[in-house]
């Protein structure tokens, strides 16, 4: 009598994912608390950015009504708080970007796939790049006279110089950009900010989502 053949099996992967919540852009700011059903926000953040953008946060934690733990673009790094639902819109999000200062590199997926992965330069040891978890927060065009030093393009993330309150008239974020200084990738050349040659954050700029987590390593 033959071997019994086993039925078939099948298994299904889940492609990684994460939240992002879309303030509604009739409400001009979103209370910020420190707990669920807290009895007065710690903060209130304005909508829209600096930028004109609408703001995003990345969840943390909450599937829906009526609380959010969000991510924050706010000082310290790594700042999060509760927000309600009912101020936000919600959607998947698949993108994932990762910097490794040591190695200066980014690496972007869509899912589990690597869509795109270069060389980059990286802020000096006077100003270095701070590691965390951040999130994407503005997809900017940047304007002809400033191109020389940020290139065609550049993201915002939520994270904060740790040296510098204010630059070049922000409040001292960290970007992701181009340059017009192409010497400078593959080094510790920059005020914090990540350095991408033009070619990519051009091709970047056009697919990346706001609200994409950003990972950056030391």
């Amino acid at each position: 009598m033959g071997a019994t053949v086993p039925p078939p099996t099948t298994t299904t992967t889940a492609v990684p994912f994460r939240v992002v919540a879309t303030m509604k852009p009739e409400l001009k700011t979103i209370a910020v608390y420190d707990a669920p059903g807290a009895p007065a926000p710690r903060t209130q953040i304005s909508n829209p950015d600096y930028y004109g953008i609408n703001r995003v946060f990345l969840v943390e934690q909450g599937q829906g009504t009526p609380w959010l733990k969000v991510s924050l673009p706010t000082r310290p790094n790594g700042s999060t708080g509760w927000i309600s639902s009912d101020d936000v819109t919600l959607a998947p999000d698949y993108w994932h970007m990762q910097v490794e200062l040591t190695a200066h590199r980014i690496t972007v997926w869509n899912g589990d796939d690597v869509v795109h992965t270069e060389t980059v330069g990286v802020g000096t040891a006077a100003s270095p790049t701070p590691p965390g978890e951040y999130y994407v927060t503005d997809a900017l065009t940047v304007p002809p006279f400033q191109r020389s030093g940020y290139g065609p393009y550049a993201f915002g993330i939520s994270a904060h110089s740790d040296v510098y309150t204010t630059f070049g008239g922000g409040d001292g974020s960290i970007g992701i950009h181009g340059t017009g200084d192409p010497s400078s990738i593959g080094k510790d050349a920059s005020h914090g900010c990540i350095r991408l040659s033009n070619d990519g954050i051009t091709s970047l700029i056009k697919v990346v989502p706001l609200g994409t987590p950003v990972e950056i390593l030391a």
